[in-house]
């Protein structure tokens, strides 16, 4: 598999850093989240955990933009709390992704290493949930 790599956008990962240091306290927000938009507002959230499997921060961000009309994110970053940094999307958010935004591009890497992919990068020859619905 080629990798391609995109300009990372540092201003969504200072964004998601900045919420995640003053936004998540305790065991129940441990993850913040920032997203693109494609008309450059940058959308934010935290996620909730539950031993039930809450929401994680990307699926947040994803349901913030769509409650303030951003129905198109570009680039999405998560980052923990306590100074962790970048973490890459786990396997439930990948596949969300793919469904909502097949063409967004995920901030993933560690340190000075980060690097931005496309989705499907990291979850190649995925299931299309839209390929599968039943049209009108």
């Amino acid at each position: 598999m080629t990798t391609h790599t995109d300009p990372v956008d540092h201003e969504l990962v200072r964004a998601a850093a900045h919420v995640a240091r003053t936004r998540c306290r305790g065991d129940n927000h441990t993850m913040a989240a920032a997203a693109r938009a494609r008309d450059g507002r940058i959308v934010t959230g935290v996620n909730a955990y539950h031993f039930t499997g809450g929401p994680c921060a990307e699926l947040v961000v994803i349901g913030a933009a769509a409650a303030q009309g951003v129905y198109e994110l570009e680039t999405i970053v998560a980052v923990g709390d306590r100074e962790r940094g970048v973490v890459s999307p786990c396997g439930r958010c990948r596949q969300v992704l793919v469904d909502y935004f097949p063409g967004i591009r995920v901030i993933v890497g560690d340190g000075d290493r980060v690097r931005a992919v496309a989705v499907t990068e990291l979850l190649p020859e995925s299931y299309v949930w839209a390929d599968h619905q039943v049209e009108d």
